[in-house]
């Protein structure tokens, strides 16, 4: 079986007041598909900042979002190559 290697870049900042903190990750695969997706986490002003807990909620939401594209692929692909799908499980 051949191994394959896909790799996500991930990509965070925070804003001037370090209220909201935004992830950007980026696939490409080796097909020449390319997926971007963005992620944000807003700290209440009233807590203290910690910028590790932005830095997961804003990482966690890309790559969730990410993931959510790829799904899509899966399914698209598979109705490609079946028809629409008609109530199968699985997808």
């Amino acid at each position: 079986m051949e191994a394959k290697a896909w790799n996500v870049e991930i990509s965070i900042a925070e804003d001037d007041d370090d209220t909201v903190t935004t992830a950007r990750a980026v696939l490409s695969t080796p097909n020449g598909r390319r997926h971007e997706s963005v992620g944000r986490a807003r700290r209440n002003p009233g807590d203290r900042p910690v910028p590790e807990i932005g830095d997961e909620l804003a990482a966690g939401r890309a790559l969730a979002d990410l993931a959510s594209k790829l799904l899509g692929d899966g399914a698209n692909d598979i109705a490609q190559f079946t028809g629409p799908a008609s109530g199968r499980a699985g997808v």
